[in-house]
């Protein structure tokens, strides 16, 4: 028997751009444990990326659990060690309610649209 729901969960799409050299990583679908290890190796690129900066696009992000919230943590740190930039970007409703609960929106710079993000 197949549980549709968790079907459904594991679709995740993960589009990368560059803007200014910056990178613009934008997520459309739910965050779990199965993406957890492709969506770190996207917001922490290689030792040899020009791109020091990454912006994340939550926008089109339905859910995200605890594994997803490690995975932002552990990139966020990242990117620091390596003198880069992690932002958050439009993050709302369940995502943007467990962001908060936890703290990460204290932690990681948070905005309301990548236009914003790169201005910052």
């Amino acid at each position: 028997m197949t549980d549709t729901h968790e079907a459904a969960r594991s679709d995740l799409s993960i589009d990368i751009s560059t803007i200014d050299s910056v990178r613009i990583v934008t997520l459309r679908g739910e965050i779990d444990h199965t993406h957890r290890d492709a969506l770190y190796r996207e917001l922490v690129p290689s030792e040899h990326a020009t791109e020091p900066r990454t912006v994340l696009d939550l926008s089109g992000v339905s859910f995200m659990d605890s594994s997803g919230l490690n995975v932002l943590i552990a990139a966020h740190q990242a990117l620091t060690e390596t003198d880069g930039r992690l932002h958050l970007v439009g993050a709302h409703g369940p995502v943007l309610r467990v962001m908060e609960l936890v703290g990460i929106d204290t932690v990681i710079p948070c905005h309301p649209t990548v236009h914003h993000a790169l201005n910052d």
